[in-house]
């Protein structure tokens, strides 16, 4: 008999391949649907174009061509790029996706260590400026679109010349990454440091208010130690039970931040293939940041139900 930790597993395991295998199609079937395809602009032999346009299946029905992708799919190809000619589209997006995951990831650090601290602090105080001053600014940051984020950072950088605005150099060393990431990384994190404060604010809150926490405070152990060694602890339940959502959006949700700031990753990569009606490519790029989304719920949802008890007992 299989057991219920395993089963749960196998049940997200899949429901992230539906969700991945559902963005991707939802993509393909949109970019097919529109009119004309990334040949339609080219003059010249139009023989020529229209055998090319056979060769990549273009001419057939959209029906014909989706059950192609599919099939492709399921022998994990993603098919060939018309906007780069003879360039596999699983080979366009392993060339990008380390720079979507390396802003996403270092934008995720950099949220987790201001938001978390912030909140825990904010939901500990009852009042103050400080919190007023933390309340405001995440109020304005949740309340701001990225992409005008993005723009008043643009501003920002080419006003004062504080950091580097454009695209990475072709060869970049390790300080000029470092230095092209602080735009983008503030553009993701900034937003995603307000929502961990507002939800570590209300769970750390909550957990002050608990039986446990009060008769440890009741016996005289200090404020600060109760907040960070007790409620801290207790608080952290609930922000991790959405910490994997964030995870994913957060990584997947990076493409327009990408665009503004000429980020070499996969959404420059997506915008050029919605350009040229590239439908593999998109669809390609579609699926990608949906596998990104679908990989931090699966890691948060498996990770919460091992440390759940429930399971340890029905083993």
């Amino acid at each position: 008999m299989i057991p219920p930790f395993v089963r749960f597993v196998i049940r997200r395991g899949a429901t992230a391949l539906v969700l991945i295998l559902i963005a991707g199609s939802a993509a393909l079937l949109l970019a097919r649907a529109a009119p004309g395809d990334h040949l339609s602009s080219f003059e010249g032999d139009q023989k020529a174009i229209a055998a090319e346009r056979h060769r990549l299946g273009l001419d057939a029905p959209i029906l014909t061509q989706y059950g192609r992708w599919i099939t492709h799919v399921l022998r994990f190809d993603l098919g060939e790029s018309v906007r780069y000619p003879g360039r596999a589209v699983s080979d366009l997006i392993a060339e990008k996706a380390g720079y979507s995951a390396l802003v996403g990831v270092v934008a995720l650090l950099f949220a987790t260590l201001i938001g978390i601290p912030t909140g825990v602090v904010t939901g500990s105080r009852r009042r103050g400026p400080l919190r007023l001053g933390v309340r405001a600014a995440v109020i304005l940051l949740l309340s701001l679109p990225p992409v005008v984020l993005s723009l008043a950072l643009l501003l920002m950088a080419s006003r004062t010349g504080w950091f580097p605005v454009g695209g990475l150099p072709a060869e970049p060393t390790i300080g000029e990454m470092s230095w092209y990431l602080v735009l983008p990384v503030l553009a993701l994190g900034l937003p995603v440091a307000a929502v961990l404060e507002r939800l570590q604010a209300r769970a750390i809150a909550d957990a002050l208010a608990t039986p446990s926490v009060l008769a440890a405070r009741a016996r005289g152990i200090s404020r600060g130690r109760v907040v960070w060694r007790h409620a801290f602890r207790q608080s952290l339940t609930p922000v991790l039970a959405v910490y994997g959502i964030i995870i994913g959006s957060l990584i997947s949700g990076s493409f327009v931040v990408e665009y503004v700031m000429t980020w070499p990753g996969l959404g420059r990569l997506m915008y050029d293939g919605l350009v040229s009606r590239d439908a593999n490519l998109v669809a390609g790029c579609a699926a990608t940041g949906a596998a990104f989304l679908a990989l931090g719920v699966f890691v948060a949802d498996v990770a919460l139900a091992a440390a759940d008890p429930r399971f340890e007992r029905s083993r």
